[in-house]
């Protein structure tokens, strides 16, 4: 969740109000799938057909929103949620595919912010399917809160919590059939922040995929990533910039797709680099903004 206009198109939370989603098969009356930011969500789920990426990959998300779908022979693994409304449309996308979605067995988690795990709750009922997320970021989702420490912690709001929720650590393997990915903490937007990346190939030719988290440097107003208490946000930047710019990565997917360029996903040579490059001049700008 990146709230400050501009950036990418994020507001501060709005009202629950009527569906987003056309065509959403769950009732208002769903408290998992209560539509939240009804205007805002006319752009973030803006309808686009499931798209193949690469390989075993797929995105099943939204026009403002990413919802990754990998197929690893042995089950299949979401990575985000989007808002909690549109968790029936992202199934919906799943089953156009050709796939089960009772075959998800893992939804990984880039933040706990209500844009990108607001649908978490939902779609783990709805497939049985365990969520995974790092230690910080499983608080949030357990809480359906924003942390304390979070930069945009004043402007409020709350989602569906998660219950079923397993825990994994920075350059933890996820295994599943012939697919491994990897865990990356990438904290700055938030401290629980995390990166998911994993091979995908089609006949010899092979790529890597890195599912990024946001890294903008946005806050609630009268946050100051200068005050002496931000100094850990900083440093959590500068750690994640360290890490994606040495991280193969063939395909960026980054969670509002328009922070990785024109398109749904940037194949570009570089797209890791550019992604940090754009967040780095941001972060530089604020800091010399506040002083």
């Amino acid at each position: 969740m990146s709230l400050m206009p501009g950036l990418n198109g994020d507001v501060a939370p709005g009202p629950i109000g009527a569906s987003a989603v056309s065509g959403s098969s769950q009732s208002a009356d769903d408290p998992l799938t209560r539509p939240m930011e009804v205007e805002r969500a006319r752009t973030w789920l803006a309808p686009l057909p499931p798209e193949k990426v690469f390989g075993n990959t797929y995105l099943v998300g939204f026009g403002g929103l990413s919802v990754a779908l990998i197929d690893t022979g042995a089950g299949l693994v979401l990575i985000d949620g989007a808002l909690p409304q549109a968790a029936p449309a992202i199934l919906e996308n799943v089953r156009s595919l050709g796939f089960d979605p009772a075959d998800i067995k893992f939804i990984l988690s880039t933040e706990p912010h209500y844009d990108h795990s607001g649908g978490l709750a939902a779609l783990a009922r709805d497939t049985g399917a365990t969520v995974i997320a790092s230690a910080r970021g499983a608080e949030g989702l357990r809480a359906g809160a924003l942390a304390q420490d979070d930069p945009q912690l004043a402007y409020g709001g709350a989602w569906p919590r998660v219950t079923r929720i397993r825990v994994v650590a920075d350059g933890e393997v996820i295994e599943l059939g012939h697919t491994r990915i990897t865990a990356h903490a990438t904290p700055g937007h938030t401290m629980g922040s995390m990166s998911w990346s994993w091979q995908a190939c089609e006949a010899e030719d092979c790529k890597a995929i890195v599912f990024a988290s946001s890294i903008n440097p946005v806050s609630a107003e009268g946050y100051r990533y200068t005050a002496p208490s931000s100094a850990p946000i900083l440093e959590g930047f500068r750690a994640t910039y360290r890490l994606l710019d040495g991280l193969p990565c063939d395909i960026l997917i980054s969670p509002h797709p328009d922070n990785a360029g024109p398109g749904r996903y940037s194949d570009r040579p570089g797209a890791c680099r550019t992604y940090v490059e754009r967040s780095r001049g941001l972060l530089s700008n604020r800091l010399a903004t506040e002083r």
